[in-house]
C-alpha cells in the first residue's frame, strides 16, 4: 500500500536525514528545491503538509524548524474533520478514550511522584473554588489538566496524543460549556476521591472510582 506520494516521501526523507545528522533548521525554500529537484509551488505543498502534521514549524523570520515528533496534531486534525462531518464520531472516540484511561490507569498511577500528586490536588482545589465561588465558573481547564496529569508519566507519545486530542474535541463539541452545577460538583467529588486513594496508594479503589466517574459521561451523553 502506498502511504505517501513520491514527492511527499522525498520531502519526509529529507527531514529525517536532517534529524539523523542532528540538524533542526532547514535552509531556505529555494535551496531545498534545488537539493530535491522540486519546484517551489510543489515544495510549498509538501511543507504545508508537514506543518499540518506537526513535523515542522514555519516562521517568517526564523525560517523552517524541525519539531520533536508529536502524535497530537495529526490526530486532532483528522478527528476535527470526522466530528464536523458526523457528530456521533465523537461518541465513538470518547469511548476509545475511556477504554485507554481504564487500560493504562494502574500503570499510570504507579508512575506518579509525590510532586505529581501534589499538583493534582492543587488542580482539584482550583476547580472547587470555581464551583463554590460567588460567581460560579466551569473548571474546564482543570478538568483537562486533571486527567492528562494522571497519564503524563507513561512516556507513551501515542497515548498522550490520543488523550490530548480528546480534550481538544471536548471543547469543539461544547462539553466545556456544560452548566449543570450538580453534575460538575459530582464530577469533582469523584476527582478528589480518586486522587486521595492514589495518594494513599490504594490504586484498586481509585480504579473503581475512575470507572464510576466514566459512567457519568455516558449518562450525560
Amino acid at each position: 500500500m502506498k502511504i505517501l506520494s513520491e514527492k511527499q516521501s522525498v520531502f519526509i526523507e529529507y527531514l529525517l536525514s536532517h534529524i539523523q545528522n542532528g540538524k533542526t533548521k532547514l535552509p531556505a525554500i529555494s535551496k531545498i528545491g534545488e537539493e530535491l529537484g522540486i519546484s517551489i509551488p510543489n515544495l510549498r505543498e509538501q511543507i504545508e503538509l508537514a506543518r499540518n502534521l506537526g513535523f515542522i514549524n514555519v516562521k517568517p523570520r526564523t525560517g523552517i524548524s524541525i519539531l520533536p515528533y508529536d502524535f497530537t496534531p495529526a490526530v486532532t486534525k483528522s478527528l476535527y474533520y470526522a466530528v464536523k462531518s458526523n457528530a456521533s464520531y465523537f461518541e465513538q472516540y470518547s469511548d476509545l478514550r475511556n477504554q485507554i484511561e481504564k487500560a493504562y490507569f494502574l500503570e499510570a498511577v504507579s508512575g506518579l511522584e509525590k510532586s505529581d500528586i501534589s499538583k493534582i490536588f492543587q488542580i482539584v482545589e482550583s476547580a472547587k473554588k470555581k464551583l463554590n465561588g460567588r460567581l460560579v465558573q466551569i473548571p474546564h481547564a482543570e478538568h483537562r489538566a486533571y486527567h492528562l496529569s494522571i497519564y503524563k508519566n507513561l512516556n507513551n507519545i501515542f497515548i498522550e496524543g490520543l488523550l490530548t486530542s480528546y480534550w481538544n474535541m471536548y471543547e469543539l463539541v461544547g462539553l466545556d460549556t456544560y452548566a449543570d452545577l450538580d453534575y460538575l460538583k459530582n464530577v469533582w467529588e469523584y476527582h478528589e476521591n480518586i486522587i486521595e486513594e492514589i495518594a494513599n496508594r490504594k490504586s484498586s479503589k481509585a480504579f473503581v472510582l475512575l470507572t464510576e466517574h466514566i459512567e457519568l459521561l455516558y449518562n450525560r451523553s
